[in-house]
């Protein structure tokens, strides 16, 4: 069944309705209300705010609703609502009241960050009153749900054909395809959304690490470093990210003159996406790394009293290292360059295993080709590297996993030596670069055959049984520590 095609009129009903007015919402109903043919009722408690933004857009033709009974009088049936509210408690209040409102065959949409555990359990709550729940990560912040962003549809697949004909035409698009896709059922577009902040962290992280080698270790002022930057946006590591950091290391504070990255407090927050990647790449097993020091470092540039007590830690203190030449420092700034093209790379490897280990886990059938597919425009972690990933995994012999793609080899063997010099530089300056530093543990670990988890599995085994496997032979085993220490087969 396909969404209902009524025309603009006044006392013509909607086909889509957006409940919470805020900017996220207000953007993605003014996207919606553009498509031909698609007119958009808007509803929020706050009545005043979905009225003001009638009144603002009066081109949008919103249909405006007073509570949840009056939004399902408004809407076509079967209908369709997409949640834009905070995520935890206010999503759930929004999802009993529209469930009281509206009938079997009506699609509630929740396009918030929302937990992805917390989209299965709501569809479950769901099932007996045969209101299609969908779970849908939307990426690209304001001006993505006003232009087009990345949308990442989780739910059953007649949920996805009532939805498609409404998000194709709103979403981003990368090389004339609409930057959506049905990711799988339940809570899978949320999970992978989830994922996306996660590498998305990584890659923030490693960035600002890269601008603070520039300035701490080279002495390079925020302009210089912007045109560095900018520079970089113009090859391999072109990306939505590299172009704002240069952006805004570039920008000069209106009221003080100085540079705006030293009138920003160094202090970064967060709304838990980052730290749920991680969460959720420990229940599985799956290393995370890059990821976790990024939600970690977001921590402790907030511990405002350790960090005032750490000033008077010993060590040697960040500040410009001298260089011989320009052409040092070009080499240098080449060598930074190309860790940080191996750390964002590291980083997508261990997002899409993580993927790849919660598709299996849920029972989701992931197409990692499509999905990086749908991230090479409108979501904030795009860039150039996405178009390889693509290839590697549309390739007619796909990888086992993105490090064993051409391209993931081809950057480790062109860059390795330039992480590990970084790295090592960054130590001896007293330069914290926890991003780096773990990408190259992450990096080593994956190319050790044998390192210390011998060890870690036989203290295990002497002090708590838990057993252990033998090189030389299969089987699982115990040594008897507290007797005359003879192995028993388990």
């Amino acid at each position: 069944m396909t969404l209902t095609t009524q025309g603009r009129g006044m006392l013509m009903k909607a086909d889509v309705a957006v409940i919470g007015t805020g900017v996220m919402g207000s953007n993605l109903a003014r996207n919606l209300a553009r498509q031909s043919g698609h007119r958009v009722a808007v509803y929020d408690r706050d009545v005043e705010r979905a009225q003001k933004l009638a009144a603002d857009f009066p081109e949008a033709d919103f249909l405006v609703a007073s509570d949840p009974a009056d939004l399902a009088g408004k809407l076509a049936e079967p209908r369709v609502a997409i949640l834009m509210v905070n995520a935890g408690t206010a999503t759930d209040s929004a999802i009993s009241d529209l469930a009281e409102a509206f009938a079997p065959e009506d699609i509630i949409v929740d396009g918030g960050n929302s937990h992805f555990q917390d989209t299965i359990a709501r569809g479950q709550r769901l099932e007996g009153t045969g209101i299609e729940f969908a779970g849908v990560g939307i990426s690209g912040g304001e001006v993505g749900a006003l232009l087009g962003p990345s949308l990442m549809v989780g739910g059953s697949d007649a949920a996805w054909q009532r939805l498609r004909p409404l998000l194709e035409p709103i979403a981003a698009k990368a090389k004339e395809v609409p930057c959506v896709d049905h990711i799988g059922s339940d809570g899978a577009g949320h999970f992978v959304k989830m994922v996306h902040n996660g590498i998305e962290y990584a890659d923030m992280q490693l960035i600002s690490e890269a601008f603070t080698l520039l300035r701490d270790g080279l002495g390079m002022a925020p302009a210089e470093i912007a045109e560095v930057f900018a520079e970089w946006n113009t090859g391999e590591l072109e990306s939505y990210l590299i172009e704002i950091t240069a952006d805004v290391l570039a920008h000069t504070d209106a009221e003080t003159g100085a540079p705006f990255i030293d009138i920003v407090a160094d202090a970064a927050k967060a709304k838990g996406t980052g730290a749920w990647t991680a969460q959720t790449g420990l229940a599985l097993g799956v290393p995370v790394p890059t990821i976790a020091e990024a939600v970690f470092s977001r921590s402790l540039s907030s511990a405002v009293d350790l960090r005032a007590e750490g000033l008077r830690l010993a060590g040697p203190r960040p500040g410009a290292a001298a260089t011989t030449s320009s052409d040092e420092r070009a080499a240098r700034i080449a060598e930074i360059g190309n860790a940080l093209l191996l750390g964002k790379v590291m980083a997508y490897v261990q997002g899409f295993h993580e993927i790849a280990a919660g598709a299996r886990e849920h029972g989701w059938d992931i197409d990692l080709g499509a999905l990086a597919g749908i991230w090479r425009a409108g979501c904030i972690i795009r860039a150039r590297l996405l178009d390889r990933i693509v290839e590697a995994f549309n390739a007619e012999t796909r990888p086992k996993n993105l490090l064993a793609a051409d391209y993931v080899r081809d950057v480790a063997e062109r860059c390795q030596e330039s992480l590990r010099a970084t790295v090592v530089r960054a130590i001896g300056h007293g330069i914290a670069v926890p991003g780096l530093a773990s990408t190259l543990s992450y990096y080593d670990g994956l190319r050790t055959e044998a390192g210390s988890a011998a060890l870690i599995q036989a203290q295990r085994d002497r002090f708590g049984s838990h057993t252990y496997a033998r090189t030389d032979r299969p089987g699982i085993f115990h040594t008897l520590w507290s007797g005359d220490r003879s192995e028993v087969e388990i």
